[in-house]
């Protein structure tokens, strides 16, 4: 059985049952609240992100706690990448494709990137945009697309499961920051 509720004219699957994706995602989908649908989630997990990173000194942007970590700037552009991946799996699968997707290395992103170049408000305002981006996606997919499932990175995984995944591996980062960057 499937719990449904109404968010902003918009009807989202709340529950994500744990065959709809990785045990390894377990650590970011745990952190989303329950009580709340996707874009919901979005929006608030976005809220916090904007509250913390904006109040931050611009400097702090090349600040890493620790040699080999990656700075704020290289955390920013690390969850800006992963929602566009993410974004374009959600995508595949809610449009009923069965093309199995590949993974991504995370360390060879940032080790590619230029976030250490970039302004620090520029990388908060293209997170901003991306995420309003996601949540029109999200508001664009039926029930029934949210329930699809494909493949990526060898693991299954729905559409509303990458929905709540988001969120999820945004305060994951949100919690990291604030433990060992503020």
């Amino acid at each position: 059985m499937y719990f449904y509720k109404i968010v902003k004219n918009y009807k989202f699957i709340v529950m994500i049952l744990k065959k709809e994706y990785a045990p390894y995602f377990k650590q970011y989908i745990q952190l989303v609240d329950n009580n709340k649908g996707i874009v919901e989630n979005l929006e608030d997990s976005q809220l916090e992100f904007n509250e913390l990173f904006r109040n931050l000194p611009k400097e702090k942007g090349d600040y890493s706690y620790a040699k080999g970590k990656w700075s704020l700037k290289e955390l920013i552009q690390h969850i800006i990448d992963t929602e566009r991946i993410f974004c374009y799996r959600s995508l595949c699968f809610a449009r009923n494709d069965k093309t199995e997707l590949p993974g991504f290395n995370q360390d060879i992103f940032v080790a590619n990137d230029n976030a250490n170049d970039r302004d620090y408000y520029d990388l908060l305002d293209e997170m901003q945009i991306l995420r309003k981006s996601t949540i029109q996606l999200f508001k664009s997919f039926s029930d029934k697309a949210l329930l699809r499932v494909g493949v990526a990175s060898n693991n299954k995984i729905s559409v509303r499961a990458l929905g709540y995944l988001f969120s999820g591996h945004q305060l994951h980062h949100l919690n990291v920051v604030k433990e060992r960057y503020v």
